[in-house]
């Protein structure tokens, strides 16, 4: 028993000596492994007595137990050193002044939002703003949605308990918005015709794969006025696609659609080319589809505090992020969200490089592409 205790005390003081992991993995082996003393002990105990070889068990479990105890918790405390270690020596330091090796570049999605707002801004188009938080009302019920559209539901939207405090109640929570389209009714209520806005921002689903994420961004176009026709809504989106992909012709298409917040409805398909390795915008007669509109809704009108009766508009709303895979080849939406500086200074602009009708959207000459 007392070369149990001497045992054990010496075990003790070299597990708290150990100064790294390697060391600590050394002194484990040497304490508990196949040839250590303490196995050897343990496997001495069928020539005992029976009642020494109980006695002499029990010491035997309670020393092996507490060495494994102490190798544990130093493992743990070499571990987290270790740890803090790599990340001290690994750290960068960002005071340190940009070098030209290492310039800084431009997200995609930034580039795509100035291009567009430079073609509408053309237009004649001002730039509205909405909260990522959202009631039901603007995400839903003014914009002709009912209770039961699936849309609605848990696994599409994400909820926000409106008050902690109490069960969470799905009809009287708040919702992440699923859409920018809010943003139309929050305009008409705030002013009255004419409209003419542009709505782009950052929305939330429940989704995730090659071209889906659960946060994604949107813009969203609304014009309202007197006699507003389903032609003015065809030349506007036919003029922005052929200033975005900078083309001088690109074939367009209707197909009739169904949204709750718009009537007629449509889907804006583009011509191109598919392959396997490409896809070419404006060639071919393979067709794609873009973005969603139609004619407003007369509920969404009164919803918002216009008179259908008076004033009619259209309404489009698209994919900010798609634009951008299309526009610039990227095949995969995930990647604009992994913070990966080599993607980012593969598909990056240069930060000097805004977008504007005049001096050219994509081809500034300060690119990084």
């Amino acid at each position: 028993m007392e070369n149990l205790e001497n045992l054990k005390t010496e075990a003790l003081n070299k597990i708290n000596a150990a100064a790294d992991l390697k060391s600590l993995e050394e002194i484990r082996v040497a304490l508990t492994g196949k040839k250590s003393y303490l196995t050897e002990l343990m496997k001495s105990l069928g020539s005992l007595p029976l009642e020494e070889k109980i006695a002499m068990g029990k010491s035997l479990n309670v020393v092996k137990n507490e060495i494994e105890s102490a190798l544990e918790q130093r493992k743990n405390i070499l571990e987290e050193q270790a740890l803090n270690d790599k990340l001290a020596a690994e750290k960068i330091d960002i005071t340190l002044p940009v070098r030209p090796e290492i310039q800084g570049r431009m997200h995609p999605i930034s580039k795509i939002f100035e291009e567009v707002m430079a073609i509408f801004g053309q237009m004649g188009f001002e730039v509205a703003e909405g909260p990522d938080i959202e009631d039901q009302f603007h995400n839903f019920n003014a914009l002709n949605m009912p209770p039961n559209h699936p849309a609605r539901q848990m696994q599409d939207t994400f909820y926000l308990n409106d008050d902690p405090s109490k069960p969470f109640d799905m009809d009287a929570a708040y919702v992440i918005r699923t859409q920018t389209s809010g943003v139309q009714i929050r305009t008409m209520e705030k002013q009255q015709p004419p409209i003419r806005i542009i709505a782009p921002g950052r929305t939330y689903r429940s989704d995730y794969d090659a071209t889906h994420t659960p946060m994604f961004h949107q813009l969203e176009g609304l014009v309202i006025d007197k006699n507003i026709t389903l032609a003015h809504l065809k030349g506007c989106l036919y003029d922005f696609v052929k200033a975005f992909f900078e083309l001088d012709e690109l074939p367009v298409r209707y197909r009739p659609s169904y949204f709750p917040f718009t009537e007629p409805s449509a889907e804006m398909d583009i011509g191109c080319l598919k392959t396997k390795t490409e896809l070419k915008v404006g060639a071919g007669n393979d067709w794609l589809e873009i973005l969603g509109c139609g004619m407003v809704h007369p509920n969404v009108l009164r919803a918002g505090g216009v008179d259908p009766d008076e004033y009619q508009g259209f309404a489009f709303g698209l994919g900010v992020d798609r634009l951008a895979m299309l526009k610039y080849g990227i095949p995969d939406l995930r990647t604009f969200f992994e913070s990966d500086v080599r993607w980012l200074k593969h598909y990056g602009f240069a930060p000097l490089d805004f977008s504007s009708m005049t001096g050219g959207l994509s081809d500034n000459g300060g690119s990084a592409r």
